[in-house]
């Protein structure tokens, strides 16, 4: 899980997180990663983009890809990858800005994209609200994220028994937010989003929440 809201460098992590993730692609997360990132357009925002495992999913119909990443040992990974495998989008740029403050004007952009880091930010609400500020009037955030289990009591409890420990083994993942509450608190709409999970996960992670959120006002 990317740290999309701390400024603090995690060396160790960056160097271990192409690896670590790659448990959660085996699961499942690889293709939800390629359906969902292929419906990006126009002018994208990816807000903490980690070391880049979304950027081969990118297609033409992206004409601007930003990307922010907090963490300088994560964004020198991330640059190290765009230089190596550049994306299809022509223009790329990679900005080094938390989620909580997005360094660009209200209403620009036409799609926001984060995967696996909501559960991250030291503060959601204010990322969403951030999320919600740059997307333009039909702009829509495509997400996957982590979840409290809404359907297993137990299983939540679990999560919320365990969610420091997880953060600290997981660069800051809290798996038992209520990311859906956060999106619609911010005025977005949460229609196109769907309750999923990734069978093969780990328990305490396997609760997913993906899709398209869109601004309802």
């Amino acid at each position: 899980m990317p740290s999309g809201g701390s400024t603090r460098g995690h060396r160790i992590f960056a160097a271990l997180y192409d690896r670590l993730a790659s448990v959660g692609e085996r699961a499942g997360m690889a293709e939800i990663r390629a359906e969902l990132i292929g419906e990006a357009s126009g002018r994208t925002l990816e807000i903490g983009a980690g070391t880049g495992l979304n950027l081969p999913h990118y297609t033409e119909a992206v004409t601007e890809l930003l990307v922010t990443e907090p963490d300088p040992f994560m964004a020198s990974r991330l640059r190290k990858r765009l230089a190596a495998d550049p994306p299809r989008p022509a223009r790329v740029r990679v900005v080094e800005a938390p989620a909580e403050e997005l360094p660009f004007e209200d209403e620009s952009f036409e799609t926001v994209v984060s995967t696996l880091v909501l559960c991250s930010v030291e503060a959601p609400d204010r990322a969403v609200a951030e999320i919600a500020r740059v997307l333009g009037p039909a702009g829509r955030l495509l997400c996957v994220e982590h979840v409290r289990s809404p359907d297993s009591p137990g299983l939540a409890r679990w999560q919320d028994r365990l969610e420091r420990p997880w953060g600290w083994f997981a660069g800051g993942c809290h798996p038992n937010r209520d990311t859906v509450a956060e999106l619609e608190a911010a005025g977005l709409g949460t229609q196109g989003l769907v309750r999923d999970g990734l069978p093969k996960a780990p328990p305490l992670v396997r609760p997913l929440v993906r899709g398209a959120a869109s601004r309802s006002r």
